[in-house]
């Protein structure tokens, strides 16, 4: 009984070994999966040792260095230009483009000190990983309730100035990976506005060469994060808030098709050449043509 047991384990083993080598699918679940467990783990072995000094941002350092690993095992690597326009003193808010769970891989390379993210109330009870991202000092936005949102807004305002933090967040509001961004919700802008304090605005290229949800694929590969100039705020009221928006994102969508084509070109560059008997027509791609007005589905 123990032998065929045994047997039976090394050909599942064998199996597995196989599916992942030759499924692009396969391979596909199994490093979204292990991405899953990585990120539960370290937050259930560091949540102790963050409770220790309670509720902290310093606790994000915590966070950040279990995180960074993952790019090495995932052969991801990480490209970061600007990163001069965050050296600030004072309190700043980034606002971010939102493609994947990924993301999280990609924002600890950059994330400042004394920066915590804003998040959807729904991850504070995802078990020791909220209980971990609370520690860590991020803030959290009920979306489903505009009223308890503005005041979490009102009262982040006050507590950037008073304790010199800054905050990163995705204006998205969710997940997109179209080849444009989504429009801006306009929390972001508000809560910069209220507390008089600098934008800044960062752009992560594309992930569509080594990663796509929709099609399974989960490859190693390169991204690359621009850091954007300062948006100053001072000076605004709320009824500017709208035309910041839609100014911020113009610039973001303009960086993004720019990054985009960029890679594709570079891909192009990068492709051997086929030995061939005739002519080779219609290498071309007209990807970077399509739709960027951020109205994606």
């Amino acid at each position: 009984m123990d032998v065929a047991l045994l047997h039976g384990l090394l050909l599942l083993l064998l199996l597995s070994v196989l599916l992942y080598r030759h499924s692009a699918t396969f391979q596909y679940f199994c490093k979204v999966t292990f991405f899953n467990i990585w990120v539960l783990t370290t937050a259930t072995l560091l949540s102790p040792f963050a409770a220790i000094r309670g509720r902290c941002v310093e606790n994000m350092k915590l966070l950040c260095a279990a995180i960074r690993p993952l790019k090495h095992l995932y052969g991801i690597k990480i490209e970061v230009l600007g990163a001069e326009h965050l050296n600030l003193k004072e309190p700043y808010v980034i606002v971010c483009n939102h493609q994947a769970s990924l993301d999280l891989m990609v924002m600890v390379e950059l994330i400042p000190k004394r920066c915590v993210p804003i998040a959807k109330k729904e991850l504070l009870y995802m078990g020791t990983v909220g209980w971990a991202c609370w520690l860590s000092g991020m803030i959290f936005i009920d979306r489903q309730r505009t009223g308890d949102a503005i005041d979490v807004i009102s009262q982040t305002a006050t507590t950037i100035r008073r304790e010199n933090l800054r905050v990163w967040i995705f204006p998205e509001g969710t997940r997109n990976q179209n080849r444009s961004m989504l429009p801006f919700k306009r929390g972001a802008f508000h809560l910069a506005v209220q507390a008089q304090v600098p934008i800044i605005p960062v752009v992560i290229s594309p992930y569509w060469d080594f990663f796509n949800s929709k099609e399974k694929k989960f490859t190693s590969g390169m991204c690359t994060i621009r850091v954007l100039p300062r948006i100053e705020t001072r000076g605004l009221s709320p009824k500017d808030v709208p035309e910041l928006t839609e100014s911020v994102r113009s610039v973001m969508v303009d960086v993004f098709s720019e990054m985009s084509t960029n890679r594709r070109r570079d891909q192009s560059v990068e492709l051997p050449l086929l030995p061939h008997n005739g002519d080779t027509e219609g290498t071309e791609s007209t990807w970077h043509e399509e739709d960027t007005n951020g109205t994606g589905d």
